[in-house]
Parts: structure tokens; C-alpha cells; sequence
């Protein structure tokens, strides 16, 4: 694998969505390749940030029961 490819995939590694064998070869460019490396690290922690900072919220009951009532009248 190479610098261009580790760029392109990055995200599909840090979801773990890449398949064993290209997860194989990401990890090992990782070890060979200081750049990409750090660039990897700085793309897990950004995504840690950002899962803790924005925490999934639901909307309040309230509004889901106007949101359904506006759209069971626009549907009408």
C-alpha cells in the first residue's frame, strides 16, 4: 500500500470497514511510514473528539409530536 492509498482509505480503516487484507496492509504502511502515521493518529483523535463532544441527543417529545402533526397535515 501506498501513501495515496493510505490517504484515500483512512476513514474506512478507523470505522473498520476495510477488509482483512487491506486492514493488514494499512496497518503495516502505518508501521513503515512515519507521514502517514501521524496523519492517522490525528484522524482517530479527531473522531474520538468529536463521538464524546457531540453525543447523540433526541429531540424532545414535544417536537416530534408537532413535527408529526405538521406532517400528517402538509400529507393531507
Amino acid at each position: 500500500m501506498r501513501c495515496n492509498d493510505v490517504k484515500r482509505v483512512a476513514y474506512f480503516f478507523l470505522d473498520g470497514t476495510l477488509d482483512a487484507t487491506r486492514q493488514k496492509d494499512f496497518s503495516k504502511h502505518l508501521g513503515l511510514c512515519p507521514d502517514c502515521e501521524a496523519r492517522t493518529t490525528i484522524h482517530r483523535r479527531i473522531r474520538l473528539f468529536l463521538k464524546k463532544r457531540l453525543a447523540r441527543l433526541s429531540a424532545p417529545a414535544r417536537l416530534k409530536q408537532r413535527l408529526t402533526r405538521s406532517l400528517r397535515a402538509f400529507a393531507d
